[in-house]
């Protein structure tokens, strides 16, 4: 839980610093969010967590 908290408010600050410096658009940015949200009701969502669990998994055991 702690992982999802933590990669939400990072991506949450790259999106708000992009949308800024308008290297991001709000119209794309909406689009990126809708789809989001789309693929997080498919069948495809815990295998993308699953991807994501597992790098992350990856990335600690390597600072370590």
């Amino acid at each position: 839980m702690a992982l999802t908290v933590s990669a939400v408010a990072l991506l949450l600050i790259i999106v708000l610093i992009l949308l800024r410096t308008g290297y991001l658009r709000f119209g794309p940015g909406l689009a990126a969010l809708l789809l989001g949200f789309f693929v997080a009701s498919t069948g495809i969502a815990p295998t993308i967590r699953q991807a994501l669990s597992s790098i992350a998994t990856a990335l600690a055991h390597i600072t370590a």
